[in-house]
Formats: structure tokens, C-alpha cells, sequence
């Protein structure tokens, strides 16, 4: 099947950056959210994203409203009928999703594979709402999809061999690398991450050693990019609590327990760089 309209349920950080990068691809986009003000403040951040790169002569002014003329904007769900691909990317609730992948499932075309970019919730539970089980599996972006390399494709019991290999061939068609992972909380990368960023904030909570020293520690000794708790709050504190919780709550394992110090900075409102304030305070570091 070949994929000519890619749908993105939710313009928000990740809904947008893959709207983004499918239309950056050559992909006609149509980007829902509901309403017209999230729709506007998303397309709005789609464009300040491009600008940037015009600036840094990633791309040419002439790319970037032939990226732009390719995204379409919508607040009725009905709109996605004529989408081959359609991925969800709205906030990690699953009843929301299980609501949206079974209307989804009433308005796409029969041959419209229905994809989440879920990060820990079970997407055998989304497919299960549509009548096309097997169309069904996960996308899992990085954030900022326009810039990080790495896709998982999730296969569920009930994924198709022929659906994991379009999802597998659209994701190498952005760009990516692509590696498979098992409809598991936290696939692959989040079962790697997740228990190394909830060490450094136990480390915190217990004084073994400051942000700073900690985070250094990561970057200069271990050469990772980024500290553990400057990821934290690049991913945002909130997301990393529910994605902990949810690992933890299916494998009942301790090394996924969210340390009381994340609740309490989440129960604060200190959720990280979209807030201003985390582990660091970005109105001021």
C-alpha cells in the first residue's frame, strides 16, 4: 500500500514535530486538535520550527512554504476519511485514546492503518476499539521528531506482518532509524532510560551528590549528550511520572517506582522546560 496523506491526531509538541517531518518528507499532512486555539498555537510552533531551520541553512525559505503548503489544519475528525496512515498523538490517557482509535476506525478508509505514538500505554487495548486489529501498532517518536533519528515500531499480538513492514518503510522514509519493539510498557528505549533517569533523581533526594554533579557525570563520564535530570526535564517531569508509574504498575518492579521527590515536584507543577522550572530553573539557568 502506498502512503500519499498521513493524518496526526493532536498538534501539540510531538503531534506537531511529526506533522512536521511527514510533510518535510513529501507527505500531504492533515493535523487535528479540538480546537481552534491548540490548532493555531500548533501550527504556529510547526512555522517558528521551520524558521529556525531557514535560519541555520538546514533549509531554504522556498522549502519551507512547500513544507508548510503541505499541512492542512482541522478540528473535526471526520476529515481524516481520506488519510492512508493516521497516528495518534494526544496526551497518555487511555480511555482518550481507546475513544479516538474507535472513531478513527468509523471515519478511515478499510485500507487506513491506524498507528500511537504512545510511550508506555498498551496499544493492544487501542486496537481492540476498531474492527481492524491488525492494521493497528505503535509509532513511537522522539522528541523533537524533526530532529531525533530513532523510531520504534510497535507490534501488538494482533499487528500484521504487512502492517509492521509499511509502518517499518514509512518511518525509513522520514528519515529514521527504525527498530522494532513488543507492545511492552516502555518498549525498548523507555525500559533502558526510564530506571537510569529515576537513579539520578533517587541519588538527588538522598544527597549523594548535586544536580550538577550528577548530571556531569553522565555527559563527561558516561558521554551521553544530556545529564539524566536535564532529560527529565526535557521530557517533562509529569510525563516521566506516568510513563515510571505505568511500567511499574505492569512489572512490579522497585527500579521503576517513581521516587517520592518526582511526585512531590509534579504535585508542585515543576514539570520541567515547558513549565520554566524542574530540576533547573530555566527562567534563570
Amino acid at each position: 500500500m502506498e502512503i500519499k496523506q498521513v493524518g496526526v491526531v493532536g498538534c501539540g509538541q510531538m503531534g506537531g514535530g511529526i506533522a512536521q517531518v511527514s510533510a518535510q518528507s513529501g507527505y500531504q499532512v492533515l493535523v487535528s486538535e479540538v480546537n481552534e486555539e491548540l490548532l493555531n498555537k500548533g501550527l504556529t510552533r510547526i512555522n517558528a520550527s521551520l524558521s529556525k531551520a531557514v535560519e541555520r541553512e538546514k533549509i531554504t525559505p522556498q522549502d519551507k512554504e512547500a513544507i508548510l503548503s503541505r499541512i492542512r489544519g482541522t478540528t473535526s475528525m471526520k476529515d481524516f476519511g481520506s488519510c492512508d496512515l493516521v497516528i495518534e498523538a494526544a496526551i497518555e490517557n487511555l480511555e482518550l485514546k481507546k475513544k479516538i482509535f474507535a472513531e478513527l476506525d468509523s471515519v478511515c478508509p478499510e485500507h487506513a492503518i491506524l498507528a500511537t505514538n504512545t510511550s508506555c500505554l498498551s496499544i493492544i487495548e487501542m486496537a481492540m476499539t476498531t474492527k481492524r486489529p491488525d492494521k493497528v501498532l505503535g509509532l513511537h517518536f522522539f522528541n523533537p521528531p524533526p530532529l531525533m533519528k530513532l523510531l520504534e515500531a510497535v507490534r501488538t499480538v494482533a499487528t500484521s506482518e504487512e502492517t509492521l513492514e509499511i509502518g517499518r518503510k514509512f518511518g525509513q522514509s522520514l528519515g529514521k532509524t527504525v527498530i522494532t519493539a513488543p507492545d511492552s510498557p516502555g518498549f525498548i528505549v523507555n525500559r533502558l532510560m526510564v530506571p537510569q533517569v529515576l537513579n539520578a533523581i533517587r541519588m538527588l533526594e538522598a544527597g549523594v551528590a548535586t544536580r550538577e554533579d550528577i548530571d556531569n557525570g553522565m555527559t563527561l563520564g558516561l558521554n551521553h549528550p544530556i545529564g539524566s535530570l536535564a532529560l527529565a526535564d526535557l521530557i517533562g517531569l509529569d510525563t516521566m511520572y506516568f510513563v515510571a508509574d505505568a511500567m511499574y504498575d505492569e512489572f512490579k518492579d522497585p527500579q521503576f517506582a517513581p521516587p517520592v521527590l518526582l511526585e512531590k515536584m509534579v504535585t508542585a507543577g515543576w514539570l520541567g522546560r515547558k513549565t520554566g522550572k524542574g530540576f533547573y530553573d530555566y527562567k534563570k539557568d
